[in-house]
C-alpha cells in the first residue's frame, strides 16, 4: 500500500512506519520534529527510517493545512496512519495552546485532506485518557467519556467525535484507537520508564506519584504496532446490529449510520506501579531511591483496557510481559547511550 504514517519520528509512529516498510508498503513519514523532547533521538529514529528505499519524509507540520494539503495531492495514499500529536498529560495543564493548534486544528487538516483524496481508511491515536473520571474497570469502549481530567484527554475525545462527524457526513472510513501505556525500544523520555531509567542509573530519586498507589494497563510497543496493523487492514463498514440504548452492546465503538470504530488497544492486564519498578530494578541491577509524591492534577489512579473488541474483530492478542518488556528497553537504553 501507499500510506501516510504522521508523527514517524515520534516513539509509536516510528516503530509503525518501521513494520509497515519490512512489509513491503511504501510510507510518507510526516513529522515536524518539535523540541516537546531531545530532537536528537527524533533524528535517530529516522535515520532508521531512511535505509529503506520505500520511506519518504515530509518535513511538515499536521497543523500546517497549505504543506498538508500538498503532500496528499502529490502521494494520493489509500490510507493513512495518523499519530502525530502532541502527548502528555501533565504537559496540557501548563501549555495548552500547544494542544489546541496540534490536536485539534491537526486533527481537522487531516480530516479534510483524508475527505478530499477519497481515502480508503483513516487510522488515528485516541487514548486511555479519555476514559477520565470513569469508575468502571476494566474500560470498555461504550463506557461513558464525558468527564476527562486534562486538556490533553479532551482533544482526545474531540479527535473521535470529529472523525465520527466526517464518517457519518463524507462515507470516510475511520478507526480511532485508544492506546494503554506505551513502552519500549526507543520510548518517549516523558515517559515513566524512561524517566525511571535514567534517573536509577544516575543514582537520582525517581518521583511516584500517589505515593505508588497505581496501576497501568502497561503495553509493549510492538504489540501496540501489531493492532495497529491489523486494525489497518480491517476498515470499518456500518454496523446494523448497533443501538444507542445506552447500555453495553456487542459491538462498542460502532455506528450504524457510519463506516466508524473506536477500540481499546492495550495488554488487558493492569500491573502496579510498585511491581513495574521492581521489575525495572531487576533488569537494571539497581535499587531505586523512591520519592513518594501526591497524585498530579490531571491524572487517574488506574487503567485497565478491555480489548475483547479489537481480539474479536482482528484477531489482536499481545503476547509480551512487562518483564521482557522492560529488560527489552533497559538493553535498548544502555546501547543508545553507551551505559
Amino acid at each position: 500500500m501507499q500510506l501516510v504514517v504522521t508523527g514517524t519520528a515520534g516513539f509509536i509512529g516510528f516503530h509503525t512506519a518501521l513494520r509497515l516498510l519490512e512489509r513491503g508498503d511504501a510510507v510518507v513519514g510526516v513529522d515536524c520534529l518539535t523540541d516537546y523532547y531531545d530532537v536528537r533521538l527524533k533524528e535517530a529514529r529516522l535515520e532508521r527510517l531512511r535505509c529503506y528505499p520505500a520511506f519518504e519524509e515530509a518535513r511538515v507540520s499536521v497543523a500546517d493545512k497549505a504543506s498538508l494539503k500538498n503532500v496528499f495531492s502529490r502521494v494520493k495514499p489509500s490510507v493513512v496512519v495518523h499519530l502525530a500529536a502532541q502527548a502528555g498529560v501533565r504537559y496540557s495543564v501548563e501549555n495548552p495552546d500547544v494542544y489546541g493548534e496540534s490536536n485539534l486544528v491537526g486533527f481537522l487538516n487531516m480530516l479534510e485532506c483524508c475527505r478530499e483524496h477519497s481515502v480508503a481508511h483513516l487510522v488515528y491515536a485516541s487514548t486511555s485518557s479519555v476514559y477520565g473520571a470513569n469508575p468502571e474497570m476494566p474500560f470498555c469502549e461504550s463506557d461513558g467519556t464525558a468527564h476527562p481530567m486534562s486538556l490533553y484527554a479532551a482533544t482526545k475525545k474531540a479527535n473521535e467525535v470529529m472523525a465520527h462527524a466526517y464518517s457519518h457526513l463524507f462515507a470516510l472510513p475511520a478507526t480511532g484507537l485508544r492506546f494503554f501505556t506505551v513502552y519500549g525500544p526507543w520510548g518517549r523520555p516523558d515517559m515513566a520508564l524512561f524517566r525511571f531509567t535514567k534517573a536509577i542509573l544516575q543514582g537520582q530519586p525517581i518521583d511516584v506519584y500517589n505515593h505508588g498507589d497505581m496501576k497501568r494497563d502497561f503495553t509493549y510497543v510492538d504489540d501496540i504496532v501489531e493492532g495497529i496493523l491489523r486494525t489497518l487492514d480491517h476498515p470499518p463498514v456500518p454496523d446494523m446490529n448497533w443501538t444507542a440504548s445506552g447500555s453495553r452492546t456487542p459491538y462498542p465503538g460502532a455506528s450504524a449510520v457510519a463506516p466508524f470504530r473506536i477500540y481499546n488497544i492495550g495488554r488487558g492486564a493492569p500491573v502496579s506501579l510498585m511491581d513495574f519498578i521492581q521489575t525495572l530494578e531487576e533488569c537494571l541491577g539497581r535499587k531505586a531511591v523512591l520519592n513518594l509524591m501526591p497524585m498530579q492534577a490531571g491524572d487517574v489512579s488506574a487503567t485497565f483496557a478491555d480489548i475483547s473488541a479489537l481480539r474479536r474483530d482482528t484477531g489482536y492478542s499481545p503476547l509480551t510481559p512487562v518483564s521482557v518488556g522492560v529488560e527489552r528497553f533497559v538493553a535498548w537504553y544502555r546501547d543508545y547511550y553507551g551505559i
